[in-house]
């Protein structure tokens, strides 16, 4: 299982997804103790069609960002159809070398590790919250387990039960 404890990055650049799904699972909150949020443009926009809520928690300050396109960076993305949000997402952690990017998207991961950038999900934010003592083992489990009841997600459900399994073992659960 994967250990980034992400305690040395500055700014997290977010796509739709990881918002929206956390938000879904009452989990938003597990975002607060990252220094920057930096949302791009498209998917701000995409946020507040599918998830208006989500920005009016006043404790997770989001920062709404412009992008300038890179023509590199905008090939390789169309040669794998990303949507604008995403596309704007990675463009931007090129902006910030530094940075590290949440997308639960398959694809943009890929482009992401093409490009040399760090990549997670909400997978890895539940995941995360047991290390940084924000949730317990069996309360990471439980928000695992909420996702394909409550979050809009998609996640195989035999990859869903693997990870659930993998923190039984971890933390001695078994």
């Amino acid at each position: 299982m994967e250990k980034t404890d992400y305690t040395t990055i500055q700014n997290v650049i977010l796509d739709a997804g990881p918002i929206i799904h956390l938000e879904e699972i009452d989990s938003l909150y597990l975002l607060t103790d990252f220094e920057r949020l930096i949302i791009p443009d498209a998917v701000w926009r995409e946020v507040e069609y599918h998830s208006p809520s989500v920005f009016k928690y006043r404790d997770i300050n989001f920062e709404k960002a412009n992008v300038v396109f890179d023509e590199d960076i905008l090939s390789v993305c169309k040669l794998f159809c990303l949507d604008t949000g995403e596309l704007e997402a990675i463009t931007l952690c090129s902006q910030y070398p530094d940075s590290i990017l949440l997308t639960d998207d398959a694809s943009a991961r890929l482009v992401a590790k093409t490009l040399g950038i760090r990549a997670h999900g909400t997978i890895g934010i539940l995941l995360r919250a047991i290390r940084r003592k924000q949730f317990t083992p069996h309360e990471t489990m439980r928000k695992l387990k909420e996702i394909p009841l409550k979050s809009t997600l998609f996640i195989r459900r035999s990859l869903l039960h693997e990870i659930i399994e993998e923190v039984k073992r971890e933390y001695g659960l078994i």
